[in-house]
This record gives structure tokens, sequence and C-alpha cells, in this order.
């Protein structure tokens, strides 16, 4: 059996944990991969379209975890996380999940001003992320569904770029991202709040997990004391080209954990929610049972 993988999410957790010796604390013989699968890119990740708009890329979250990840408890929007272990493609864990605060904005210069500004203006999102869903979800009372427009920009940090190289009139962003287009000035039309699910590999011992998550519960705590002690480590999310322009310590925390049970009424209301929006094809949305799918 190997090593527990552990790998840094964009949040200040992983490296608090592992500052604080929580891993070591509880006996988890891991490794703490930082390579280049999570170094911050300084540009889009795709290649761009001949008139200089921003690419479209239909490939997000779900189809990372579809391909397998890095580590042994890897995390994205609880959306994603939900289809990826209803296809088996790993075990939702069931005893915690995320929320990080997002937000549809626009930059300072925007004539846009309200909710209702935003029908039929493509908004800067990443296919089946966070992003995608939230901004769906966070939309849904505001406006009909054929009056959102969407523009599927790739990863995270490509419609950082696209939003200030002005590529797009709005974009969907979260956490680090989020606290990062607010110091430039963009504003929030739309709060879009969302929660993060947790999928465990299929190779990952629950034991293993277990300990994970009793250091990640510390690391909680940590942040939650003395958050400024630990804002530096968001820098490590950030792509270098921005480092001299961005002060992290006039960001919050970001993402916080929940240590609450994501229940069977929450697994089985999201996976109906993404089939009445026909988000998935049919052959992607047979759905194992909850107790198959998350692990208790």
């Amino acid at each position: 059996m190997g090593k527990f993988r552990i790998q840094p999410h964009g949040r200040l957790h992983e490296w608090v944990a592992e500052e604080k010796g929580y891993f070591r604390d509880e006996g988890l013989d891991y490794e703490f991969v930082t390579d280049s699968t999570m170094v911050s890119r300084g540009g889009y990740a795709s290649v761009q379209a001949a008139d200089g708009s921003a690419p479209q890329v239909v490939k997000g979250a779900f189809e990372s975890m579809e391909q397998g990840a890095a580590c042994d408890v890897n995390s994205a929007c609880h959306w994603a996380v939900n289809m990826a272990s209803s296809g088996r493609h790993g075990r939702m864990w069931g005893h915690a999940y995320s929320v990080a605060p997002a937000a549809i904005v626009v930059p300072p210069e925007s004539s846009i001003r309200t909710p209702a500004d935003l029908v039929k203006l493509p908004i800067g999102v990443g296919y089946h992320s966070g992003s995608h869903f939230s901004t769906l979800q966070a939309l849904q009372k505001v406006m009909r569904p054929d009056q959102i427009e969407l523009s599927f920009i790739g990863g995270t940090q490509d419609r950082l770029f696209a939003a200030l190289d002005r590529k797009v009139p709005a974009v969907s962003v979260f956490s680090v991202d989020y606290y990062i287009l607010l110091q430039e000035g963009f504003r929030v039309i739309v709060d879009s709040t969302f929660m993060i699910g947790h999928m465990i590999s299929n190779e990952a011992q629950i034991e293993d997990v277990e300990k994970f998550f009793r250091a990640m519960k510390r690391a909680q705590k940590a942040i939650d004391l003395a958050p400024e002690q630990y804002k530096h480590y968001l820098l490590k999310a950030i792509p270098e080209r921005l480092h001299a322009t961005v002060d992290v310590t006039g960001f919050g925390p970001c993402e916080r954990i929940v240590f609450e049970d994501y229940t069977r009424e929450m697994y089985e209301e999201t996976h109906r929610w993404m089939a009445d929006l026909d988000l998935f094809p049919s052959e992607q949305l047979s759905e194992a049972a909850y107790e198959v799918a998350v692990a208790l």
C-alpha cells in the first residue's frame, strides 16, 4: 500500500495542516504532492481563438474526475463530485463539505448594474464545474433558462485572465480569483456562493481518509482563530505575474470546510436538479445508490 497522496486545492487547509504537523499527528503515512499538476498557470490553458477572444472549452471538473486525480482526496463543486461518485469514479466523502465565496462579477467600467442586465449576456464559466452550476443556480430565480447565456472558458485561471483582459463582459469566479477581481475593482452583480464536495479515490483506505479529515478539522480551527497568519499560502494559487499587484492580506480566508454530513436528501436533490436541467447526457445520469456513491 502506497503513501496517502495529499494535494493542495487552492485553499489554506492542506498548507496549514502540513505546517502545523497535523497530518503527522494523526499518524498518516503521506506524501505532499506539489508538482506541475497544481502549479498556477500564467495564462490561458487553451489555444486562443484567431480573433483573440477567450477559448471555448467543453470539459471541466467533472471530466477531470472521470480521468482520475493525482491525490486521494480531490475537491470540486458538489455537483461535479455528486455526478462523478454516482458514476463510480470514486466516492464522495459523506461527513464534510466546503463552502466557497463566489459571484458573477463585471469590470468597474461596466454598465451592468443589476441581475436583470445579465439577460442574454455571455457569462464566463468553466464547463461542468462550480462556476457553471452555481451560475445557473444563482440565476434560476432571476430569469428563464433560455435567457442565460454561458461562455465556457476553461479553468479557473482562464476565467481570471479573460476577465482581467476584458475578453468577456461578465465572469463567474470563486475563492482566490474572486478576491483578486474585487481588488481590481470588479463589482458583484449576483452572489453565487456554493458548496464544494470531496471525492476520495477508489484506492484510498477509509482509515487514512478519516485521519486526513481530522487533520483538516484542526486546520479549519487554526484558520478560524487567526486567518491572517496563513493567508500568504494563497499566493501559491495565484500566477506569479500577479504577485506584485495582489495583496492577499486583504483577502478573506476563502473556502471553509463544514464538518456536517452530505445527506441522502442533499445527494438525491442535487442529482435530480442536474437531470431536470439536462446538464449531462442521459448515459451519464445512471445514479448509484447513496450508500454506494457516498463514503459513510
